[in-house]
Protein backbone atom coordinates (compact mmCIF):
# COMPACT_ATOMS: atom_id res chain seq x y z
CA UNK A 1 0.00 0.00 0.00
CA UNK A 2 0.99 3.56 -0.19
CA UNK A 3 1.64 6.53 2.33
CA UNK A 4 -2.26 7.16 1.61
CA UNK A 5 -2.84 3.75 1.88
CA UNK A 6 -4.93 3.31 -1.24
CA UNK A 7 -4.14 0.93 -3.91
CA UNK A 8 -1.62 2.29 -6.18
CA UNK A 9 -1.49 1.71 -10.51
CA UNK A 10 0.57 2.92 -12.97
CA UNK A 11 -0.32 4.10 -16.25
CA UNK A 12 1.96 4.30 -19.22
CA UNK A 13 0.65 6.25 -22.03
CA UNK A 14 2.56 7.94 -25.24
CA UNK A 15 -0.46 10.46 -25.23
CA UNK A 16 -0.69 12.83 -22.44
CA UNK A 17 -4.23 13.54 -22.87
CA UNK A 18 -5.05 9.96 -22.40
CA UNK A 19 -2.85 9.72 -19.28
CA UNK A 20 -4.68 13.06 -17.92
CA UNK A 21 -7.81 11.31 -18.45
CA UNK A 22 -7.28 8.59 -16.60
CA UNK A 23 -5.73 10.00 -13.64
CA UNK A 24 -8.80 12.35 -13.34
CA UNK A 25 -11.29 9.09 -13.72
CA UNK A 26 -9.24 7.47 -11.15
CA UNK A 27 -9.52 10.58 -8.66
CA UNK A 28 -9.34 9.89 -5.22
CA UNK A 29 -9.89 5.89 -5.14
CA UNK A 30 -6.35 5.04 -5.81
CA UNK A 31 -2.88 6.50 -6.32
CA UNK A 32 -2.22 7.08 -9.54
CA UNK A 33 1.34 7.31 -10.97
CA UNK A 34 1.82 8.12 -15.07
CA UNK A 35 4.89 7.34 -17.44
CA UNK A 36 4.33 8.49 -21.21
CA UNK A 37 7.21 5.77 -22.33
CA UNK A 38 8.73 2.76 -20.72
CA UNK A 39 12.07 3.96 -18.81
CA UNK A 40 9.87 6.31 -17.21
CA UNK A 41 8.07 3.44 -16.23
CA UNK A 42 10.35 1.51 -15.20
CA UNK A 43 11.85 4.05 -12.78
CA UNK A 44 8.67 4.56 -10.88
CA UNK A 45 8.35 0.74 -10.45
CA UNK A 46 12.13 0.83 -9.03
CA UNK A 47 11.10 3.50 -6.51
CA UNK A 48 7.25 2.93 -5.73
CA UNK A 49 5.03 -0.14 -4.75
CA UNK A 50 3.00 -0.65 -7.51
CA UNK A 51 -0.03 -3.42 -7.49
CA UNK A 52 -1.61 -2.71 -11.14
CA UNK A 53 -0.07 -1.48 -14.41
CA UNK A 54 -2.11 -0.21 -17.02
CA UNK A 55 -0.30 -0.19 -20.35
CA UNK A 56 -1.12 1.41 -23.96
CA UNK A 57 -0.43 -1.24 -26.23
CA UNK A 58 1.09 0.41 -28.95
CA UNK A 59 3.53 2.81 -28.53
CA UNK A 60 7.04 3.88 -30.12
CA UNK A 61 10.00 1.67 -29.04
CA UNK A 62 8.89 -1.18 -27.32
CA UNK A 63 4.77 -2.36 -27.38
CA UNK A 64 3.13 -2.96 -24.55
CA UNK A 65 3.19 -6.67 -24.19
CA UNK A 66 6.64 -6.60 -24.72
CA UNK A 67 7.02 -4.05 -21.73
CA UNK A 68 5.03 -6.32 -19.33
CA UNK A 69 7.11 -9.14 -20.66
CA UNK A 70 10.10 -7.50 -19.35
CA UNK A 71 8.70 -6.55 -16.04
CA UNK A 72 6.98 -9.75 -15.29
CA UNK A 73 10.46 -11.93 -13.84
CA UNK A 74 11.44 -8.49 -12.80
CA UNK A 75 8.31 -7.73 -10.71
CA UNK A 76 6.18 -10.45 -10.77
CA UNK A 77 3.33 -9.91 -8.16
CA UNK A 78 2.25 -6.36 -10.37
CA UNK A 79 -0.92 -7.29 -12.08
CA UNK A 80 -0.70 -6.60 -15.71
CA UNK A 81 -2.98 -5.10 -18.26
CA UNK A 82 -3.18 -3.56 -21.53
CA UNK A 83 -5.41 -0.82 -23.32
CA UNK A 84 -5.50 -0.81 -27.48
CA UNK A 85 -7.53 0.12 -30.02
CA UNK A 86 -7.09 -2.74 -31.96
CA UNK A 87 -8.43 -6.14 -30.95
CA UNK A 88 -6.35 -8.15 -32.99
CA UNK A 89 -6.87 -11.78 -31.96
CA UNK A 90 -2.76 -12.43 -32.39
CA UNK A 91 -2.17 -9.40 -30.08
CA UNK A 92 -4.35 -10.77 -27.29
CA UNK A 93 -2.83 -13.93 -27.60
CA UNK A 94 0.67 -12.82 -27.52
CA UNK A 95 -0.18 -10.76 -24.80
CA UNK A 96 -1.37 -13.53 -22.77
CA UNK A 97 1.46 -15.85 -23.00
CA UNK A 98 4.00 -13.70 -22.97
CA UNK A 99 3.34 -11.16 -20.90
CA UNK A 100 1.04 -12.79 -18.41
CA UNK A 101 -1.86 -10.53 -19.12
CA UNK A 102 -4.97 -10.15 -16.21
CA UNK A 103 -6.43 -7.85 -18.71
CA UNK A 104 -7.11 -7.05 -22.11
CA UNK A 105 -9.07 -3.59 -22.26
CA UNK A 106 -10.15 -2.33 -25.81
CA UNK A 107 -10.64 1.50 -26.28
CA UNK A 108 -12.66 3.09 -26.05
CA UNK A 109 -13.50 1.74 -22.52
CA UNK A 110 -16.18 2.85 -20.29
CA UNK A 111 -15.48 4.90 -17.15
CA UNK A 112 -17.35 2.33 -14.42
CA UNK A 113 -15.88 -0.59 -16.06
CA UNK A 114 -12.49 0.26 -16.02
CA UNK A 115 -12.67 1.43 -12.38
CA UNK A 116 -14.52 -2.09 -11.60
CA UNK A 117 -11.45 -3.86 -13.64
CA UNK A 118 -8.99 -2.07 -11.89
CA UNK A 119 -10.48 -2.74 -8.44
CA UNK A 120 -10.92 -6.52 -9.21
CA UNK A 121 -7.18 -6.57 -10.44
CA UNK A 122 -5.94 -4.61 -7.04
CA UNK A 123 -7.89 -7.53 -5.28
CA UNK A 124 -6.13 -10.12 -7.50
CA UNK A 125 -3.00 -8.39 -6.33
CA UNK A 126 -4.50 -9.07 -2.19
CA UNK A 127 -5.14 -12.95 -2.96
CA UNK A 128 -1.48 -12.87 -4.90
CA UNK A 129 0.35 -11.61 -1.70
CA UNK A 130 -2.03 -13.61 0.87
CA UNK A 131 -1.23 -17.22 -1.27
CA UNK A 132 2.67 -16.38 -1.01
CA UNK A 133 2.76 -15.96 2.88
CA UNK A 134 0.35 -18.77 2.97
CA UNK A 135 3.11 -20.95 1.11
CA UNK A 136 6.21 -19.85 3.30
CA UNK A 137 4.22 -20.40 6.12
CA UNK A 138 3.16 -23.96 4.77
CA UNK A 139 6.86 -24.28 3.72
CA UNK A 140 7.94 -23.67 7.43
CA UNK A 141 5.17 -25.31 8.63
CA UNK A 142 6.90 -28.91 8.58
CA UNK A 143 9.94 -27.66 10.68
CA UNK A 144 7.11 -26.14 13.03
CA UNK A 145 4.93 -28.83 13.41
CA UNK A 146 8.51 -31.11 13.95
CA UNK A 147 9.60 -28.70 16.89
CA UNK A 148 5.98 -28.89 17.82
CA UNK A 149 6.00 -32.53 17.97
CA UNK A 150 9.40 -32.95 19.39
CA UNK A 151 8.43 -30.76 22.28
CA UNK A 152 5.11 -32.74 23.28
CA UNK A 153 6.89 -35.69 22.97
CA UNK A 154 9.61 -33.87 25.83
CA UNK A 155 6.62 -33.29 27.99
CA UNK A 156 5.03 -36.95 27.91
CA UNK A 157 8.61 -38.14 28.83
CA UNK A 158 8.61 -35.86 31.60
CA UNK A 159 4.65 -37.05 32.56
CA UNK A 160 5.65 -40.21 32.77
CA UNK A 161 9.31 -40.25 34.19
CA UNK A 162 9.62 -43.31 36.10
CA UNK A 163 11.55 -41.72 38.32
CA UNK A 164 9.47 -38.27 38.79
CA UNK A 165 6.27 -39.29 37.68
CA UNK A 166 5.43 -41.96 40.14
CA UNK A 167 4.85 -39.98 43.25
CA UNK A 168 5.88 -42.24 46.23
CA UNK A 169 8.13 -41.71 49.40
CA UNK A 170 11.03 -42.03 49.29
CA UNK A 171 11.24 -44.73 51.39
CA UNK A 172 8.33 -46.46 49.49
CA UNK A 173 8.10 -50.03 48.10
CA UNK A 174 7.16 -48.31 44.69
CA UNK A 175 11.26 -47.85 44.60
CA UNK A 176 11.64 -51.25 43.59
CA UNK A 177 8.49 -51.26 41.41
CA UNK A 178 9.84 -48.27 39.47
CA UNK A 179 13.79 -49.36 39.46
CA UNK A 180 12.24 -52.46 37.63
CA UNK A 181 10.21 -50.38 35.22
CA UNK A 182 13.63 -48.27 34.44
CA UNK A 183 15.05 -51.76 33.59
CA UNK A 184 12.41 -52.87 31.79
CA UNK A 185 11.82 -50.19 29.49
CA UNK A 186 14.31 -49.61 27.09
CA UNK A 187 14.31 -53.18 26.23
CA UNK A 188 11.76 -54.33 23.20
CA UNK A 189 9.81 -57.38 25.75
CA UNK A 190 6.60 -57.76 26.39
CA UNK A 191 5.00 -57.07 30.16
CA UNK A 192 2.60 -57.89 32.00
CA UNK A 193 1.32 -55.75 35.02
CA UNK A 194 -0.41 -57.24 37.67
CA UNK A 195 -2.50 -54.96 40.17
CA UNK A 196 -5.27 -54.23 41.65
CA UNK A 197 -8.14 -51.87 40.03
CA UNK A 198 -6.73 -47.84 40.47
CA UNK A 199 -3.23 -49.05 41.47
CA UNK A 200 -1.94 -46.97 38.43
CA UNK A 201 -1.44 -49.57 36.20
CA UNK A 202 -1.75 -47.41 32.99
CA UNK A 203 0.44 -45.02 34.29
CA UNK A 204 3.19 -47.46 34.37
CA UNK A 205 2.59 -48.59 31.23
CA UNK A 206 3.16 -45.57 29.57
CA UNK A 207 5.86 -44.65 31.73
CA UNK A 208 7.44 -48.40 29.84
CA UNK A 209 6.88 -47.09 26.40
CA UNK A 210 7.81 -42.81 26.83
CA UNK A 211 11.13 -44.20 28.11
CA UNK A 212 11.69 -46.86 24.95
CA UNK A 213 13.20 -46.84 21.95
CA UNK A 214 9.30 -46.53 20.84
CA UNK A 215 8.96 -43.52 22.78
CA UNK A 216 7.97 -41.57 19.08
CA UNK A 217 5.47 -44.06 17.94
CA UNK A 218 1.65 -44.66 18.91
CA UNK A 219 0.42 -45.55 22.45
CA UNK A 220 -2.70 -47.04 21.73
CA UNK A 221 -5.29 -48.57 24.66
CA UNK A 222 -7.97 -51.36 24.86
CA UNK A 223 -9.89 -52.35 27.48
CA UNK A 224 -10.47 -56.39 26.90
CA UNK A 225 -13.23 -56.84 29.41
CA UNK A 226 -15.34 -53.83 28.14
CA UNK A 227 -16.47 -55.83 24.79
CA UNK A 228 -17.78 -58.94 23.60
CA UNK A 229 -15.10 -60.57 21.37
CA UNK A 230 -16.82 -59.80 17.81
CA UNK A 231 -15.99 -55.93 18.57
CA UNK A 232 -13.09 -56.74 20.42
CA UNK A 233 -11.21 -58.27 17.12
CA UNK A 234 -12.74 -55.75 15.32
CA UNK A 235 -11.34 -53.13 17.68
CA UNK A 236 -7.87 -54.75 17.22
CA UNK A 237 -7.72 -56.55 14.44
CA UNK A 238 -10.24 -54.11 12.49
CA UNK A 239 -12.54 -55.27 9.87
CA UNK A 240 -14.01 -54.84 5.98
CA UNK A 241 -16.83 -53.41 4.60
CA UNK A 242 -20.13 -56.42 5.54
CA UNK A 243 -18.01 -58.45 7.80
CA UNK A 244 -20.68 -58.28 10.46
CA UNK A 245 -23.99 -56.52 10.76
CA UNK A 246 -23.42 -53.00 11.30
CA UNK A 247 -20.09 -53.08 9.41
CA UNK A 248 -20.76 -50.06 6.96
CA UNK A 249 -17.40 -49.16 6.58
CA UNK A 250 -13.66 -50.88 6.39
CA UNK A 251 -11.65 -50.02 9.94
CA UNK A 252 -8.19 -50.81 10.37
CA UNK A 253 -7.61 -52.16 13.89
CA UNK A 254 -5.47 -50.56 16.99
CA UNK A 255 -2.56 -53.48 16.31
CA UNK A 256 -2.24 -51.36 12.44
CA UNK A 257 -2.45 -47.84 14.30
CA UNK A 258 0.07 -49.22 16.83
CA UNK A 259 2.16 -50.30 14.44
CA UNK A 260 5.78 -49.60 15.50
CA UNK A 261 4.41 -48.53 19.02
CA UNK A 262 2.77 -50.20 21.90
CA UNK A 263 -0.34 -51.55 22.46
CA UNK A 264 -1.85 -51.58 26.11
CA UNK A 265 -4.58 -54.43 26.20
CA UNK A 266 -5.72 -53.51 29.91
CA UNK A 267 -7.76 -56.74 31.96
CA UNK A 268 -6.06 -59.45 29.39
CA UNK A 269 -7.29 -62.30 31.92
CA UNK A 270 -11.19 -60.85 31.54
CA UNK A 271 -11.17 -62.38 27.36
CA UNK A 272 -12.41 -65.62 25.93
CA UNK A 273 -10.55 -68.65 25.44
CA UNK A 274 -11.31 -68.33 21.45
CA UNK A 275 -10.39 -64.91 22.12
CA UNK A 276 -7.02 -65.61 23.72
CA UNK A 277 -5.93 -68.18 20.74
CA UNK A 278 -6.48 -65.27 17.99
CA UNK A 279 -4.46 -63.01 19.81
CA UNK A 280 -1.61 -65.62 20.52
CA UNK A 281 -1.83 -66.62 16.49
CA UNK A 282 -1.37 -62.44 16.19
CA UNK A 283 1.97 -62.64 18.05
CA UNK A 284 3.33 -65.38 17.22
CA UNK A 285 2.96 -64.15 13.51
CA UNK A 286 3.50 -60.75 13.77
CA UNK A 287 0.49 -59.92 11.11
CA UNK A 288 -3.35 -59.61 11.65
CA UNK A 289 -6.18 -60.32 9.00
CA UNK A 290 -9.44 -58.37 9.46
CA UNK A 291 -12.21 -59.56 9.67
CA UNK A 292 -13.82 -60.05 6.98
CA UNK A 293 -10.39 -59.99 5.04
CA UNK A 294 -7.75 -63.03 3.62
CA UNK A 295 -4.83 -60.79 3.28
CA UNK A 296 -3.28 -60.49 6.73
CA UNK A 297 -0.98 -57.34 7.07
CA UNK A 298 2.65 -57.15 9.15
CA UNK A 299 2.59 -55.64 12.55
CA UNK A 300 5.37 -54.86 14.39
CA UNK A 301 4.12 -53.93 18.43
CA UNK A 302 5.29 -54.05 21.52
CA UNK A 303 2.39 -55.36 24.10
CA UNK A 304 2.03 -54.15 27.66
CA UNK A 305 -1.18 -56.39 29.71
CA UNK A 306 -2.74 -55.77 32.38
CA UNK A 307 -4.83 -57.91 35.09
CA UNK A 308 -6.57 -57.23 38.40
CA UNK A 309 -6.75 -61.20 38.93
CA UNK A 310 -4.85 -63.82 40.18
CA UNK A 311 -2.87 -64.76 37.21
CA UNK A 312 -1.70 -67.72 38.81
CA UNK A 313 -4.83 -69.07 39.66
CA UNK A 314 -5.93 -68.16 36.14
CA UNK A 315 -2.86 -70.13 34.78
CA UNK A 316 -3.70 -73.09 37.08
CA UNK A 317 -7.77 -73.39 36.52
CA UNK A 318 -7.27 -73.37 32.75
CA UNK A 319 -9.43 -69.64 32.31
CA UNK A 320 -5.85 -67.88 31.22
CA UNK A 321 -3.90 -69.86 28.35
CA UNK A 322 -0.11 -70.71 29.11
CA UNK A 323 0.96 -70.39 25.67
CA UNK A 324 -0.05 -66.90 25.28
CA UNK A 325 1.43 -66.17 29.14
CA UNK A 326 4.52 -67.08 27.78
CA UNK A 327 4.26 -64.86 24.91
CA UNK A 328 3.32 -61.53 27.04
CA UNK A 329 5.01 -62.29 30.19
CA UNK A 330 8.76 -61.75 29.56
CA UNK A 331 8.36 -59.67 32.32
CA UNK A 332 5.87 -59.54 35.18
CA UNK A 333 5.82 -56.45 37.09
CA UNK A 334 3.32 -56.43 40.27
CA UNK A 335 2.25 -53.45 41.61
CA UNK A 336 1.38 -53.07 45.71
CA UNK A 337 -2.16 -51.78 46.23
CA UNK A 338 -2.34 -48.26 48.59
CA UNK A 339 -2.55 -50.05 51.77
CA UNK A 340 1.18 -51.26 51.43
CA UNK A 341 2.42 -48.48 50.61
CA UNK A 342 1.02 -45.99 53.46
CA UNK A 343 3.71 -43.90 53.27
CA UNK A 344 2.99 -42.90 50.08
CA UNK A 345 -0.65 -41.58 50.69
CA UNK A 346 0.97 -38.03 51.93
CA UNK A 347 2.74 -37.19 49.17
CA UNK A 348 -0.25 -38.82 46.68
CA UNK A 349 -2.56 -36.63 48.54
CA UNK A 350 -0.72 -33.46 48.33
CA UNK A 351 0.08 -34.30 43.89
CA UNK A 352 -4.00 -35.45 43.43
CA UNK A 353 -5.07 -31.66 45.46
CA UNK A 354 -2.95 -29.94 43.53
CA UNK A 355 -4.59 -31.44 40.12
CA UNK A 356 -7.88 -31.92 41.86
CA UNK A 357 -7.24 -27.55 42.21
CA UNK A 358 -6.06 -26.66 38.63
CA UNK A 359 -9.42 -29.03 37.41
CA UNK A 360 -11.99 -27.70 39.41
CA UNK A 361 -10.50 -24.12 39.67
CA UNK A 362 -10.69 -24.24 43.28
CA UNK A 363 -7.70 -23.13 45.46
CA UNK A 364 -7.05 -24.33 49.21
CA UNK A 365 -3.47 -24.39 50.95
CA UNK A 366 -3.50 -28.23 51.55
CA UNK A 367 -5.19 -31.09 53.97
CA UNK A 368 -4.63 -31.16 57.82
CA UNK A 369 -2.83 -33.29 58.99
CA UNK A 370 -5.75 -35.16 60.63
CA UNK A 371 -6.94 -35.66 57.69
CA UNK A 372 -3.91 -37.48 56.84
CA UNK A 373 -4.12 -39.64 59.47
CA UNK A 374 -7.25 -40.87 58.43
CA UNK A 375 -6.05 -41.66 55.20
CA UNK A 376 -3.25 -43.63 56.47
CA UNK A 377 -5.52 -45.46 58.46
CA UNK A 378 -8.05 -46.51 55.72
CA UNK A 379 -7.96 -49.30 53.66
CA UNK A 380 -8.35 -48.00 50.50
CA UNK A 381 -9.95 -51.07 48.76
CA UNK A 382 -10.49 -48.55 45.11
CA UNK A 383 -6.29 -47.68 45.69
CA UNK A 384 -4.70 -44.81 44.30
CA UNK A 385 -8.55 -43.81 42.51
CA UNK A 386 -10.52 -43.72 45.37
CA UNK A 387 -7.74 -41.26 47.10
CA UNK A 388 -8.35 -39.11 43.94
CA UNK A 389 -12.48 -39.02 44.21
CA UNK A 390 -12.15 -38.35 47.78
CA UNK A 391 -10.05 -35.57 47.37
CA UNK A 392 -11.98 -34.31 44.76
CA UNK A 393 -15.05 -34.67 46.82
CA UNK A 394 -13.64 -32.79 49.86
CA UNK A 395 -12.45 -29.67 47.65
CA UNK A 396 -15.97 -29.61 46.38
CA UNK A 397 -16.97 -29.42 49.95
CA UNK A 398 -14.45 -27.32 51.41
CA UNK A 399 -15.14 -23.98 53.17
CA UNK A 400 -11.80 -23.58 54.96
CA UNK A 401 -8.44 -22.89 53.73
CA UNK A 402 -7.60 -26.77 54.60
CA UNK A 403 -9.11 -29.98 53.63
CA UNK A 404 -9.88 -30.77 57.16
CA UNK A 405 -10.74 -34.60 58.47
CA UNK A 406 -14.94 -33.05 58.85
CA UNK A 407 -15.16 -33.34 54.70
CA UNK A 408 -14.25 -36.87 54.35
CA UNK A 409 -16.63 -39.39 53.55
CA UNK A 410 -18.40 -40.82 56.22
CA UNK A 411 -17.56 -44.81 54.97
CA UNK A 412 -13.50 -43.61 55.83
CA UNK A 413 -14.31 -42.17 58.98
CA UNK A 414 -16.43 -45.52 59.93
CA UNK A 415 -13.75 -47.96 58.36
CA UNK A 416 -10.81 -49.43 60.46
CA UNK A 417 -6.98 -49.68 59.63
CA UNK A 418 -7.89 -52.82 58.29
CA UNK A 419 -11.16 -54.72 56.60
CA UNK A 420 -14.08 -55.72 58.33
CA UNK A 421 -12.98 -59.25 58.50
CA UNK A 422 -9.73 -58.53 59.55
CA UNK A 423 -10.86 -56.33 62.28
CA UNK A 424 -13.47 -58.85 63.54
CA UNK A 425 -10.56 -61.43 63.76
CA UNK A 426 -8.51 -58.76 65.78
CA UNK A 427 -11.86 -57.90 68.47
CA UNK A 428 -11.82 -62.31 69.10
CA UNK A 429 -8.47 -62.70 69.16
CA UNK A 430 -7.10 -64.62 72.03
CA UNK A 431 -4.39 -61.84 72.08
CA UNK A 432 -5.43 -58.97 74.40
CA UNK A 433 -8.01 -58.91 77.70
CA UNK A 434 -11.16 -57.94 77.06
CA UNK A 435 -10.51 -54.49 78.74
CA UNK A 436 -7.92 -53.88 76.10
CA UNK A 437 -10.13 -54.86 73.04
CA UNK A 438 -13.09 -53.19 74.19
CA UNK A 439 -11.15 -50.16 75.11
CA UNK A 440 -9.19 -50.47 71.49
CA UNK A 441 -12.93 -50.17 69.83
CA UNK A 442 -14.13 -47.54 72.09
CA UNK A 443 -11.52 -45.19 71.56
CA UNK A 444 -11.95 -45.82 67.64
CA UNK A 445 -15.61 -44.90 68.14
CA UNK A 446 -15.27 -41.53 70.48
CA UNK A 447 -12.49 -40.25 67.31
CA UNK A 448 -14.66 -40.92 64.68
CA UNK A 449 -17.49 -39.21 66.33
CA UNK A 450 -14.84 -35.72 67.31
CA UNK A 451 -13.63 -35.81 63.83
CA UNK A 452 -16.99 -36.30 61.89
CA UNK A 453 -18.41 -33.33 64.85
CA UNK A 454 -15.50 -31.19 64.07
CA UNK A 455 -14.22 -32.11 67.72
CA UNK A 456 -17.54 -30.10 69.13
CA UNK A 457 -17.52 -31.45 72.17
CA UNK A 458 -21.10 -30.92 73.34
CA UNK A 459 -22.25 -32.42 70.12
CA UNK A 460 -20.09 -35.40 70.44
CA UNK A 461 -21.32 -35.93 74.11
CA UNK A 462 -25.00 -35.43 73.02
CA UNK A 463 -24.65 -38.16 70.47
CA UNK A 464 -22.74 -40.62 71.97
CA UNK A 465 -25.24 -40.63 75.26
CA UNK A 466 -22.09 -38.86 77.64
CA UNK A 467 -21.68 -36.43 79.94
CA UNK A 468 -19.23 -33.63 78.16
CA UNK A 469 -17.05 -34.46 81.76
CA UNK A 470 -17.27 -37.93 81.23
CA UNK A 471 -16.46 -37.58 77.43
CA UNK A 472 -13.76 -35.44 78.36
CA UNK A 473 -12.51 -38.09 80.93
CA UNK A 474 -12.46 -40.50 77.89
CA UNK A 475 -11.01 -38.41 75.98
CA UNK A 476 -7.12 -38.05 78.36
CA UNK A 477 -7.67 -41.44 78.99
CA UNK A 478 -7.22 -42.55 75.52
CA UNK A 479 -5.02 -40.12 74.30
CA UNK A 480 -7.56 -38.30 71.61
CA UNK A 481 -6.68 -34.63 71.32
CA UNK A 482 -7.38 -32.76 68.12
CA UNK A 483 -4.34 -32.71 65.36
CA UNK A 484 -5.73 -30.37 62.85
CA UNK A 485 -5.48 -27.12 61.06
CA UNK A 486 -9.28 -26.84 60.96
CA UNK A 487 -10.96 -24.56 63.82
CA UNK A 488 -13.03 -26.70 66.11
CA UNK A 489 -16.76 -25.43 65.63
CA UNK A 490 -18.14 -23.71 68.12
CA UNK A 491 -19.59 -25.54 71.55
CA UNK A 492 -23.41 -25.79 70.72
CA UNK A 493 -22.91 -25.27 67.34
CA UNK A 494 -24.27 -27.85 64.56
CA UNK A 495 -22.49 -29.96 62.47
CA UNK A 496 -21.17 -28.51 59.21
CA UNK A 497 -21.00 -31.13 56.95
Amino acid sequence: MSEKNLPSILVVDDEVRALESIKRLLGDQFETFTATNTDQAMKILEQQWIQVLLCDQRMPGMTGVEFAEKIRYEYPNVIRMIVSGFTDANDIINAVNKGGIYQFITKPWHPDELITTLNNAVELFRLQRENEQLAVELKLMPDTLEEALIEKRRALKAKYDWNDSIVRDPQSPMNEVCNLVRQVAPYDVNVILLGESGTGKELFARALHYNSLRQNKPFVVENCGALPDQYLESELFGHKRGAFVGANEDRVGLFERANQGTIFLDEICETSAAFQLKLLRVLEAGEVRPLGSNRPRPIDVRVIATTNRSLDQDLKEGRFRKDLYFRLATFKIEIPPLRERVCDIPPLAIALLNEAMDALGKKVNGISEEALQCFESYFWPGNVRELQNQIRRMLVLAQDDYLGSNLISPEILHATPVEDSEDMDVLISTQGGLKDRVDALEARILKEALIRLRWNKSATAQELGLSRVGLRSKMQRFGLKQNDNIEPLEEGAPNGT
